[in-house]
């Protein structure tokens, strides 16, 4: 897949997971690597954009047999922040599939 579709969504997918719930970095590396084509290391400068941009916080959890993880979680601007960029998006994607199909109305 072309990476400058993926560019500007990536920032909206991480914010989607940690919409659902609170991850550390790997997990969702994995997730996204499951769904889509991603090089290793993608994720983690996007994680600290985010949370420099005051979207996430992170946590420390103790795991059992193993070392602390780091864990990001959405602050309420980074809820309210996906919730629009989510909306901007789809209606985006609506309009750039109603061109490649050639629709010119919008009953879809």
């Amino acid at each position: 897949m072309n990476a400058q579709y993926k560019k500007g969504v990536l920032e909206l997918c991480v914010l989607s997971i940690l919409q659902r719930r609170d991850c550390y970095g790997y997990e969702i590396s994995e997730y996204l690597s499951n769904h889509i084509e991603i090089a290793d290391g993608t994720v983690y400068p996007i994680l600290r954009k985010l949370k420099s941009d005051g979207l996430l916080t992170t946590y420390l959890q103790e795991e059992s047999g193993g070392p602390p993880r780091k864990y990001y979680s959405l602050t309420l601007f980074g809820r309210e922040t996906f919730e629009k960029d989510k909306a901007e998006y789809l209606n985006f994607a609506h309009a750039i599939k109603n061109i490649l199909e050639g629709n010119d109305n919008d009953e879809e």
